[in-house]
This record gives C-alpha cells, structure tokens and sequence, in this order.
C-alpha cells in the first residue's frame, strides 16, 4: 500500500482547527477571572480547627429574623440588591438564591453583606465558574490549597455556590481578625496584595453600590 502524502497548507489548517477546538471547549468550561491569590500560610492548631468547624457546619442559608419588622426589612433588601444584579444574573430564582446565600454566609461570618457583595463583583464579577490565571475558583476566588487546609480536599466544591461562599467568607473573616479589623490590610491579605492599595480601593469602592439603608 502507498502512503499518501498530505500537502503542509492542510496540515497547517488542521492544527489550527484543533486549536481552535481545545480553546473553545476550555471556554466553555472555565471564565477567566483577573483576580489575586490568597497566599498559603501556617495556621496554628487552635485556628486550623476553628476555621475548619465553621466550613463542616452544614445549616441551609433560611434566614431568621427577631421581629416582623426585620424580615420586611430583609425583604426590601433581597427586592434592592435584586434589581442591582439583573444584568449579571437575569434568572429571578437565580438572583434570589444568590443574594439570600451570600445574606447567610456574611451575617453568619459577621461580615457586612455590602463589602461581600462589593468582594465578589470585583474578584469574579459574580461568575460562578470563574478561573484566575493563579488558580483561585468561583464567586469569591478561593484558592484550593484552603479545601486541604480547613476543609475535605475536594478542591471541586468551590463551585457550588454556598460552599464558595462559606468559604470566601470564612476566610475574609479570619484575614479580619489577623488584621485586628483594618479593612484595607484585611482585603488586601484576601488579595494576596497585603499592603498595596489597587484592590481595597476596588473593593470598597464597589461595596458602595450595594449599600442599603432601608
């Protein structure tokens, strides 16, 4: 049998169709995110524990309120922040899951919901397959070394939504309190950027578009 001989312009224009295949499917699984990277670092046992007993707690985000009062007052927060992430999250149900999740998560962690959200849109921009270049994953861009640290090592996980959030969460707060509560080296250690003034000024400027006094 005679091998045939393949002309160099169609091996050239089939390398690049597969190319151009591998790019595409990659896209269709993984959003790119521009954020930093959370900086591994040792933890002693006492905050190893503490951190990972408030990621094992597995209670639904249903909100609970003290009086009538604070549940419509939590109502016209869900109605506000709903319409201040239409165009990111057309879906109702979607948004509503979302915003209740991420009400849980920071009132849970005793963060302000505004800065979470004000976090999010800027680390992910509240894509919740989002990708950095340093490996950070989903709405609050954990990094995967905290599933083995603090967690089971299903680096995975960080895709569902509520558990992304717990974790972000957590760890915002635990990068917090390190910093004795200064925000601009709190979210700049969240960054991996501690000290540099680019991301909390990012942050907290966005954490004005979900500010809500009602």
């Amino acid at each position: 049998m005679t091998a045939q001989r393949q002309h160099p312009g169609n091996f050239t224009r089939r390398k690049a169709l597969q190319a151009c295949i591998i790019g595409c499917s990659q896209l269709l699984f993984t959003e790119h995110s521009n954020a930093g990277a959370q900086i591994e670092e040792p933890l002693i046992d006492s905050v190893r524990t503490a951190l990972s007993s408030a990621i094992a707690n597995q209670a639904p985000p249903i909100p609970e309120f003290k009086d009538t009062e604070a549940k419509l007052s939590h109502l016209r927060w869900l109605a506000a922040m709903s319409d201040r992430l239409l165009t990111k999250k057309s879906e109702l149900q979607i948004r509503k899951e979302f915003l209740q999740t991420v009400w849980y998560e920071s009132k849970r962690a005793g963060l302000d919901t505004a800065l979470v959200l004000g976090l999010i849109q800027v680390e992910s921009n509240f894509r919740k397959f989002a990708v950095s270049v340093a490996g950070a994953r989903g709405y609050m861009q954990v990094m995967p070394f905290w599933t083995r640290v603090i967690g089971d090592g299903d680096a995975s996980k960080l895709f569902h939504m509520q558990t992304n959030l717990r974790f972000g969460c957590v760890i915002l707060r635990h990068y917090l309190d390190r910093e004795k509560g200064d925000l601009f080296m709190g979210l700049g250690r969240y960054n991996g950027s501690r000290g540099k003034a680019p991301y909390p000024d990012a942050v907290l400027a966005a954490r004005r578009k979900w500010e809500f006094n009602g």
